[in-house]
């Protein structure tokens, strides 16, 4: 049983950055944890996970631009948001499949842990 909780949204202007925290409660190293965003209108993406051993995989639309990490001895991970866009405003929301291996395409429905969301929103 895993709990999720954003925090570190807000807004902020084009061209500046935010760090997003996503704090885990309970024993998630078995666990494949993804950051996702869904902006009103839009279907949610996926936009970077973390497996087991650490390995990152990033969308297309933000790589080069964030950083996924994880502080285990804190249980938070940590989304490093720079050179945000105005397309990048969206509820994030992290959350985690059980699987040892990257899970980004994983569909919804293999992630029964989700946080509550936190909204970034960046203006022109």
């Amino acid at each position: 049983q895993l709990q999720l909780v954003e925090s570190g949204g807000g807004s902020v202007q084009a061209g500046g950055s935010l760090r997003l925290s996503c704090t885990v409660s309970g024993y998630y190293s078995n666990y494949c944890i993804v950051w996702s965003r869904q902006a009103p209108g839009k279907e949610r993406e996926a936009i970077a996970d973390i497996d087991g051993d650490g390995i990152t995989t990033y969308a297309d639309s933000v790589k080069g631009r964030f950083t996924l990490s994880k502080d285990n001895a804190k249980k938070i991970l940590y989304l490093q948001m720079n050179s945000l866009k105005p397309e990048d405003t969206a509820m994030y929301y992290c959350k985690a499949a059980p699987s040892r291996g990257q899970c980004r395409r994983l569909p919804d429905g293999g992630f029964p842990y989700w946080g509550q969301g936190t909204q970034v929103t960046v203006s022109s």
